[in-house]
Order: C-alpha cells, then structure tokens, then sequence
C-alpha cells in the first residue's frame, strides 16, 4: 500500500471521511456489499470498469478501517465473502445520498 510523505492530519470531518471512503470505487463497493452483492467476482461484475485487482486492493483497504468484514469458507475452491461491519452500516446514509445527488444531476439529467 502507498505510503504518504506529508503527515495527515485527520481534524476535520470531510478529511477522515475521504480518508475512509475516497478510492474511485469504494462508494461502490460498500453499495454493491450492502445490497448483497459479496464476493469479489461479482462485485467486479457489478462495477464493469474496476479491475479485480483494484476491488481488491481497495476492499483492503476498506477491511482496515473496518468498514467491512471477510468471511473464508473452507473448502475448495476456496470462498470469500464480505459484509459491511455494523460501523460501515453506517456509512450507508451518506452513499444513498451519494446515489440520489447522482441520478438526479448525472448525464442522464
């Protein structure tokens, strides 16, 4: 993971919550996770211009801050899957209203 050189200072709310949830598509992972949609392969199905290795990666980061939770189920193939931690619920408001700000001023607008 990419180490920053200039301390941050996390003191104001707008910074912690880009902090947690900033990534191209993190805002979209919590959704696709909180609408059922929990394993990798499908997440990336559902998010069409995100890389496996970049959902990845940014599910990494997502686990650190304990917005979501992963469950590995024995067995093979292996299985993974990822639900949202009851701190990442509630996140779920500030993506809703991410999603309405969307629809209503996107292109389709």
């Amino acid at each position: 993971m990419y180490v920053n050189k200039i301390p941050q200072t996390l003191d104001y709310g707008v910074t912690v919550t880009l902090k947690v949830i900033g990534g191209k598509w993190k805002p979209c992972i919590i959704d696709c996770i909180a609408t059922g949609i929990n394993r990798p392969t499908s997440i990336q199905k559902a998010i069409k211009n995100a890389s496996l290795r970049v959902i990845n990666q940014q599910m990494s980061e997502l686990l650190e801050y304990e917005i979501i939770s992963k469950t590995v189920y024995e067995g093979y193939p292996l299985k993974v899957e990822y639900s949202l931690t009851d701190f990442g619920k509630t996140l779920l408001p500030l993506i809703e209203m991410m999603q309405l700000w969307g629809d209503e001023h996107g292109k389709g607008s």
